[in-house]
This record gives C-alpha cells, sequence and structure tokens, in this order.
C-alpha cells in the first residue's frame, strides 16, 4: 500500500467535484496521506508523492501543450493513475473507429481532419473536438444549419483540431446518457446523466451544466460498456479507474458515446458509499 497520494485537481475545479469529498474521506480511512494539488503549480514537487490521481484537472485541454508536457515530466516522477500512455491515447477520440474495427457499437462518426471538407448527415447532427472535455466547444444542429456548422468545423481546424461529426442522437432528448463506472477492471455502478447542447452555440465553461441521478444498469448495458473496456484493457492494460458513457441507438440498442480514462465525473453522490471506499482501495493498492 501507497503513502502519500496526490490527488489532481486545477485551480478553477476548486470546489466544483461531488466525487472528491466522498473520496477523500474513504481514502482518509484508508490511512493513506492525501494532498490536493493543481496540476499546474509549480511549486509541487511529484516526486514527495508515491502516487498521482488524475481527478479534476477539467481546463486540460484549453492548455494541452503544458498538460501533455506536465503529464511526461510528473509520469517520469511518481507513478501516475492512469498511466500517462493510456491518458494520451485516450485524449483523442479517434479512439472510437478503433472500438469500432474491434466490434463494439459506437455512434456513427466522421473525423473531419484540418484541410478536409465536413459531409453532414440528413437531419439533426452534432459536431464537437475529437479532443475536448465536458461538452466544450460542442454543439448541435439541424438540416437548415449546415453552413452554421460548417464555421463551426471552420474554427475548430483553425485551432488544429480534427472535428467530428455524429447524427443526433434522439434517445438523448427522451432517456439521456448512461455512464458506466469501473475499478481496476471490475463494474461498480451507473448513473443517469443529461446534458443540453447548445443549438448553434459552444459552451465556454469548464463543462456543461448536467442533471444526474441514480441508475441500476441493464446486463446489456454492461455487456457493452464491457466490450469497450477490454479493447482498452488489451491495448494498454487495465486502467484504474474508467467510465464508459452509453445511449441507446435508432434501434434501441446501447452505443459507446465514449470512453472517459483521464479526469472522469465517477458519480460517487448517486452509488452509496462503498463505490467510494472500492475507489480508494484501488487508488492505494
Amino acid at each position: 500500500m501507497i503513502e502519500r497520494l496526490a490527488w489532481v485537481t486545477t485551480r478553477d475545479a476548486r470546489g466544483r467535484d461531488e466525487d472528491e469529498p466522498l473520496a477523500l474521506a474513504a481514502l482518509e480511512r484508508t490511512g493513506v496521506s492525501v494532498d490536493v494539488v493543481d496540476w499546474h503549480d509549480p511549486a509541487v514537487d511529484w516526486s514527495r508523492f508515491d502516487r498521482a490521481a488524475l481527478r479534476s484537472t477539467w481546463d486540460y485541454t484549453q492548455r494541452l501543450p503544458e498538460f501533455l508536457t506536465w503529464l511526461d515530466e510528473v509520469d517520469a516522477a511518481t507513478e501516475l493513475v492512469n498511466p500517462a500512455a493510456t491518458v494520451r491515447w485516450n485524449l483523442d477520440k479517434q479512439y472510437l473507429a478503433e472500438l469500432a474495427g474491434a466490434g463494439v457499437p459506437v455512434i456513427p462518426t466522421e473525423f473531419v481532419a484540418p484541410g478536409s471538407a465536413a459531409t453532414f448527415p440528413a437531419g439533426e447532427f452534432v459536431v464537437k473536438p475529437a479532443v475536448g472535455a465536458g461538452s466544450r466547444d460542442a454543439a448541435s444542429y439541424d438540416a437548415e444549419q449546415h453552413a452554421l456548422a460548417g464555421e463551426h468545423v471552420a474554427r475548430l481546424h483553425a485551432s488544429g483540431l480534427v472535428a467530428m461529426v455524429q447524427p443526433f442522437v434522439e434517445s438523448v432528448a427522451t432517456d439521456g446518457e448512461w455512464p458506466l463506472l469501473f475499478f481496476d477492471g471490475r463494474f461498480s455502478h451507473a448513473a443517469a446523466k443529461r446534458v443540453a447542447l447548445p443549438r448553434a452555440g459552444v459552451i465556454d465553461g469548464l463543462f456543461a451544466t448536467e442533471t444526474n441521478a441514480e441508475h441500476v444498469a441493464t446486463p446489456a448495458q454492461v455487456e457493452v460498456a464491457r466490450a469497450a473496456l477490454d479493447v482498452v484493457s488489451a491495448r494498454l492494460g487495465t486502467p484504474a479507474y474508467a467510465r464508459v458513457d452509453l445511449v441507446r441507438d435508432a434501434t434501441g440498442g446501447f452505443c459507446v458515446l465514449e470512453v472517459e480514462l483521464i479526469e472522469p465525473s465517477l458519480f460517487l453522490p448517486y452509488a452509496g458509499t462503498a463505490a467510494a471506499e472500492e475507489l480508494a482501495t484501488t487508488l492505494v493498492r
């Protein structure tokens, strides 16, 4: 068991992480010493920690070059959870193509690199960056808004980003999303999540406003989420924590919206005390 753990956050996220109080209390009960530190604080000596757990570094996409440099420095100084290689793979949502290639059901996605023109699907659709978090720079459009969507893609390209174009999943408006959480490869709990993307606009804060609730995952949901995690584990090793977000597709089946391995909200307030204890055990094992 480790003795000293860094719980890694960022200044703007202080006091906004619902998981933090529950997780820190559970970690305290293990006897480990925990420091809550900002990833970008130059005064932190990362070698003082046995392990550093990425938790609420929610501004990393806005400071990506700095974050990537920091990632390598910390990975050399201590044990990073999840590891740097896992973080780098998960940074770019082009991993969805890898999951699809392995037979995991995912939302059909077109990746539009800078210099390429986007093709928009019929009906409503979503545009967002391939490197992004918290639904920032994501917006939904209807069939008459291709020009506006094209401007959105152009803005992403001007920033050097690959754009993602996906059909709008109609069930999201009625059913929302289902995040499924895994600790050390074992399914822990699930939640129900609703995020309202702006129409032809973008979110410029740390994250979009969410409405969350408890949810008991069905066997079919766990099966799809575990299939995605199996691909990750085979490629990168089993992550200490993982979140797989599912939606219901047009056929009524479940498909992967995204896999969160960097700094995901873990929905501990909606899972009972056992989940926080399980997370703490995983982080100090």
